[in-house]
């Protein structure tokens, strides 16, 4: 699994390029896809025209995934 975000290309264990330090002003999300990004990446990608409300890594519709995602049920399968 990668540990870098598909957006901004930082390590998870980094902050995003809109953050200075990372940790909590800097969570990552996920995707019912199970695609994680950083938070402010992922709001910054679904502003854009070319999203679609999509996930930058396999175009489905873009829904957060609730909970923990390595417990959570993915509704998409």
């Amino acid at each position: 699994e990668d540990d870098a975000c598909g957006i901004c290309r930082n390590q998870f264990d980094r902050c995003c390029s809109s953050c200075k330090i990372p940790g909590d002003d800097c969570p990552l999300v996920w995707g019912q896809c199970r695609h994680c990004f950083h938070l402010h990446c992922m709001i910054k990608w679904l502003q854009t025209e070319s999203s679609n409300q999509a996930c930058p890594m396999d175009r489905r519709p873009w829904v957060y995934l609730t909970g923990d995602p390595n417990t959570a049920q993915n509704s998409q399968d």
